[in-house]
């Protein structure tokens, strides 16, 4: 049905003071005629930027250029947001045919002759404009976007590009839509006393509320949700039934019938090689890292093969330690896949005295999401406050202002952190607005979202967190920093919008801050008692830290090896994505007892969208910078020093892609990165 926009919320002006999309009147069939208003809003800017007669500037041209595509651009961002958060059929109905003209307008733009004339041109005269840095680098930036986009081919060359990047835009969203398909449509029913054999009584609250949701009232189920997977594996008793969970967690996009990604998988790669010899690379890993801090193939290999035989030694050692517990246990059958995580958790305990429902008691969501508030707080000045009353998408998410340190309304962020239907696993953080501050504008205000998938505890009870559910809070709210405390003049530079093995930097150093002593003393009590976590108890979550690290690390790299196989590959080669992943396995010597966190077919990093291809080491990659950037505050004596924290605020949160990031990091760090603190956070 083809609405009328001037019926349509999608292009309405959206009400002060947060410009918020109006979710509860939005419907999936308000998005088609949408879109045709805001393509042909965009292409009517970029004519105007072609059609002028004064000679190229950076004015009238990159920053015009800057400024075109606000209309497409925010309903792209809602579009995508709401697909991942909040999916339905018709919903996905929208995505198979928005998503290819989406990527067709985008190829256009770039594809526009005249505009990139202008740039050019631009481009050519950079270093006599009296340009600031950031305008400097805002020119270089999108005149390497433009090229990188096929600007200097043939118009031949530039339709091939278009057709490719249309192609895949409807591949990707095949693909994330199968594997959300197979994790809302596997779940298992525990239907006994025994099948909850082992299991805290955490998890069986959320093993209850997730069975009542679907309409199983006093049973247990178990759902594809990584937080829940992992949990039962570590605890459940039932050998045979983690064997179920592990092997439907591993069969992901991997199921006999139509949701299966082998083929999707097989002419995505098939795709990104034709793109990137179009564009005269020998592989797409050589093209994606062409525009990254590694720079090249063989700097990302450096890095894995620093970590990967001494993370497999330590494997090694591990797989010894869970071998006696095996014995002891009973089990006859030798350690599998399914196995792991569970003798793990007994040699944890028994070595260093920890257990998750001890640790989970302490981390209430609520009260650590106060923590992760304190510590922006503490660091950056910023001022998390709740508001009630706006109507969100869904009733689980919960809106809060963010004033900067003078009290002004930096953005609102969302925080939405419970597994459910129609919801993509995994977590992430969605931008629906970035923040900048054109100088004859006033600020733009934020809109950016948190997404989670922590297992929700039954109506009445408290949701706790594990360990690693803390880490991951903290993790998403550095990106949300990234985009709440950018200090760029232009959209194009702002916030997370930068080099991709750059963007995890500030999510994963935010983690630092989790475990602090004195925001566990402030934060950190027990969910029954109140009293604050004992500093016993820290000692020895910290003496556990590096426990289990080379089976973690393993499967890290593993998936990081399988990524760069898969996109190392030159024009023309085949593409079986079961030998590929055997073969990646035989070559790298993967300890057959240790899986890869991701097989390819359900790999959403490398094929939901192309951002991570050729690019999962980013987060290896971004830790020897976190660690570093830690380290300095650890030197101060004081975690929160301001100054330091001001000169972080300042060249890495604030400043998005104004500066080049080895720079930035510099700047911050008075040198650049030492990898020595990573290796021995990883007890490596």
């Amino acid at each position: 049905m083809i609405l009328s926009p001037h019926h349509n919320p999608l292009l309405e002006n959206w009400p002060p003071p947060y410009h918020l999309p109006p979710f509860t009147a939005i419907r999936p069939e308000h998005f088609a005629p949408a879109f045709v208003v805001a393509f042909a809003a965009h292409r009517e800017e970029i004519a105007a930027i072609t059609g002028r007669a004064a000679a190229p500037g950076f004015g009238n041209t990159v920053l015009a250029f800057d400024r075109a595509g606000a209309q497409f651009k925010r309903l792209k961002r809602l579009f995508n947001n709401m697909a991942s958060a909040c999916s339905s059929a018709t919903l996905e109905a929208a995505q198979h045919e928005l998503s290819p003209e989406i990527a067709r307008h985008e190829s256009a733009v770039y594809a526009d002759s005249a505009l990139f004339t202008r740039i050019n041109a631009v481009h050519a005269q950079r270093s006599s404009l009296r340009l600031s840095v950031e305008q400097q680098r805002l020119v270089e930036r999108l005149h390497l976007d433009f090229v990188r986009a096929g600007a200097l081919l043939t118009p031949v060359g530039k339709h091939r590009i278009g057709e490719i990047a249309a192609r895949q835009a409807t591949l990707e969203t095949l693909f994330a839509q199968n594997l959300l398909h197979d994790e809302n449509a596997w779940h298992l029913v525990l239907g006994s006393a025994a099948d909850l054999s082992g299991l805290p009584p955490a998890l069986r609250d959320a093993l209850a509320h997730a069975a009542a949701v679907r309409g199983i009232p006093g049973a247990h189920v178990v759902t594809l949700t990584r937080s829940v997977v992992l949990s039962f594996l570590t605890f459940s008793e039932r050998r045979d039934l983690r064997q179920q969970v592990m092997t439907a967690w591993a069969a992901r996009g991997n199921n006999p019938g139509a949701h299966n990604n082998c083929a999707v998988v097989a002419e995505v790669l098939a795709l990104r090689q034709k793109h990137a010899a179009l564009l005269g690379y020998k592989s797409y890993a050589d093209y994606g890292l062409a525009d990254r801090m590694a720079g090249s193939t063989q700097a990302v290999f450096e890095l894995l093969a620093q970590v990967w035989e001494p993370a497999k030694a330590r494997v090694a050692q591990e797989l010894a330690a869970i071998e006696h517990e095996r014995v002891q246990h009973g089990q006859v059958e030798p350690i599998a896949t399914w196995d792991w995580r569970f003798y793990a958790e007994k040699v944890r305990a028994r070595l260093y005295d920890v257990q998750d429902a001890e640790i989970r008691a302490y981390f209430e969501l609520n009260a650590t999401m106060a923590a992760m508030f304190d510590c922006a707080h503490r660091l950056f000045g910023v001022h998390c406050k709740e508001v009630v009353g706006s109507a969100l998408y869904h009733a689980d998410v919960r809106l809060f202002e963010a004033m900067g340190s003078s009290g002004h309304l930096l953005g609102v962020f969302l925080a939405d952190n419970f597994a459910r239907a129609g919801k993509k696993g995994g977590a992430w953080m969605g931008v629906y607005r970035y923040r900048f501050a054109r100088p004859d504008e006033a600020p733009s205000v934020a809109v950016v979202a948190n997404h989670n998938n922590f297992a929700q505890a039954s109506e009445g009870q408290k949701t706790l967190l594990s360990l690693d559910d803390v880490h991951t809070l903290f993790h998403e709210f550095g990106h949300a920093l990234h985009v709440l405390l950018s200090e760029a003049r232009c959209e194009t530079l702002s916030g997370s919008q930068v080099l991709w093995d750059y963007v995890e930097l500030p999510s994963q150093l935010f983690e630092h801050w989790a475990l602090q002593p004195d925001v566990l003393t402030q934060h950190a009590r027990h969910v029954d008692t109140g009293e604050p976590m004992p500093p016993s108890l820290l000692q020895r979550i910290r003496a556990a830290a590096v426990f289990n690290a080379g089976y973690e690390t393993v499967q890290y790299v593993a998936s990081c090896y399988l990524d760069m196989a898969a996109h190392d590959l030159q024009e023309g080669a085949p593409i079986n994505v079961a030998a590929l992943t055997r073969e990646t396995a035989e070559r790298i010597g993967l300890p057959a007892v240790v899986p890869p966190i991701h097989q390819l077919t359900h790999f959403r990093h490398l094929f939901a969208d192309g951002k991570y291809a050729a690019g999962y080491y980013v987060y290896l990659w971004a830790e020897v910078l976190d660690a570093d950037a830690f380290v300095a505050f650890e030197e101060t004596g004081n975690v929160f020093d301001p100054a330091t924290a001001q000169r972080l605020k300042h060249y890495v949160y604030g400043a998005g892609n104004t500066i080049e990031p080895g720079a930035g990091y510099a700047a911050f760090r008075g040198r650049g990165a030492q990898i020595e603190p990573m290796l021995k956070a990883r007890g490596l």
